[in-house]
């Protein structure tokens, strides 16, 4: 996964996870949340089983310890990368608790890192 974008103009922040699923988008699984969690998402928070059952969310077949893109109702583009904690017919029949944990997400340290020449 050395050059997920094809542009030289992105080639400097091409191996960071949300670039990847952004030029890639079907690299990674989808899991897709309801509008409402966007903030807490994008704020680093952990994907819980509401977020993923409401109206607006969809859950795809997954099982537990995948890594999965987040995506988010009505957005194009990954919000996050994380590792599901429940495969997905769990989470549908529990519908509590952590879901997806957080592992990179727009806008956090790896999002800012440097990048070195």
């Amino acid at each position: 996964m050395e050059n997920c974008s094809s542009s030289d103009k992105e080639k400097d922040r091409s191996t960071q996870p949300s670039d990847c699923c952004i030029s890639t988008p079907f690299i990674l699984p989808h899991q897709q949340v309801d509008k409402g969690a966007i903030k807490f998402v994008l704020s680093g928070a952990n994907i819980m089983c509401p977020g993923l059952t409401s109206p607006g969310a969809k859950l795809y077949p997954s099982a537990s310890e995948t890594v999965v893109a987040i995506m988010a109702e009505g957005k194009q583009h990954a919000l996050c990368v994380g590792v599901m904690k429940m495969s997905a017919e769990d989470i549908e029949k529990v519908n509590k608790g952590v879901g997806v944990e957080t592992v990179h997400y727009l806008n956090d340290g790896l999002w800012h890192m440097k990048t070195y020449k």
